[in-house]
């Protein structure tokens, strides 16, 4: 009975209230429109008795453009973000290519500008894919027998020593690396001047055998070649000795193994054989013989 009387007043005051609110509207409409001087007071006088106290109902509204405003910002920034992701890719990419041609013209120049024995001559050639060979450490060229090629010839990079020719071909080579276990080199170590050989053994830093002194020798100690035995000319730059993690002496190698683009072929001739003492050293003076054995061997 109760929650029947209660709807019989719901649905009228309902009513009544929709009803006031609709001509409280009509009524601030007219109000709003009507051009006038009292009426215009009247509206100033209600906004400013009014409207600053809705400042709170402002907030949320505030706060939500602020939020989309963000979120706008924050997508302009994910898309830069993505583009600068692009073009530092790109740039990479660029960097990569300048630093190959970088050391490829290092390379070159300091073959132009290395300094050697000016009896030396030299070939330059393009390291090929190598198609397999009895060492384990070889390389192929382009230049060959029709480029005067000989076996034995020393061959180095823009810098260092990088090892022999082994196999001449009519338009290829073949040059085996100092590391390689076929590969014996007389060298010396400066500024001891301990003489030593360079033996490959298929790792980076090859090991130093038959040393005079190592008590002389340090790490850091300056490596080139000796000459002896006529492989390679004396002088040519071989590397610098460090110490192995085997405590065994070897040499940290100057030419650039994994990069091997270029090589520089030694045009290196035989050493010519002085056995002439030369005027600076009279042979011995021959005493003469005295007249008397002279006769008595006549008699």
């Amino acid at each position: 009975m109760a929650r029947d009387r209660d709807e019989d007043y719901a649905g009228p005051l309902r009513r009544i209230l929709i009803a006031v609110l609709a001509i409280g509207l009509a009524l601030s409409f007219l109000l709003w429109r009507i051009d006038g001087p009292r009426v215009e007071r009247l509206r100033s006088a209600f906004v400013d008795r009014f409207v600053p106290t809705f400042d709170w109902a402002m907030v949320p509204v505030t706060k939500a453009l602020g939020m989309v405003e963000g979120f706008q910002s924050y997508a302009r920034i994910y898309e830069q973000n993505q583009e600068l992701r692009r073009e530092l890719q790109q740039m990479k990419a660029w960097k990569e290519a300048a630093v190959q041609l970088e050391q490829q013209n290092a390379k070159l120049l300091a073959q132009n500008q290395v300094r050697l024995d000016p009896k030396l001559t030299s070939v330059s050639g393009v390291v090929l894919a190598d198609s397999g060979s009895p060492f384990r450490q070889s390389v192929l060229l382009n230049v060959g027998s029709r480029d005067g090629i000989v076996d034995g010839w020393a061959t180095m990079d823009g810098l260092g020593l990088v090892g022999r020719i082994s196999g001449v071909g009519k338009a290829t080579s073949r040059v085996v690396l100092l590391t390689d276990t076929a590969s014996r080199v007389p060298v010396t170590i400066q500024p001891a001047g301990q003489r030593a050989l360079l033996a490959g053994d298929n790792s980076t830093l090859p090991p130093l055998d038959f040393l005079e002194n190592p008590d002389l020798v340090r790490p850091g100690d300056r490596v080139v070649t000796s000459g002896d035995g006529g492989v390679f000319p004396a002088g040519l730059l071989v590397g610098q000795v460090v110490q192995g993690q085997d405590r065994r002496l070897r040499v940290l190698l100057a030419a650039d193994y994994q990069r091997l683009d270029f090589l520089r072929v030694l045009r290196s001739h035989p050493a010519e054989r002085i056995t002439d003492v030369g005027p600076l050293v009279p042979p011995p003076a021959v005493e003469p013989l005295p007249p008397a054995a002279a006769g008595g061997e006549d008699g």
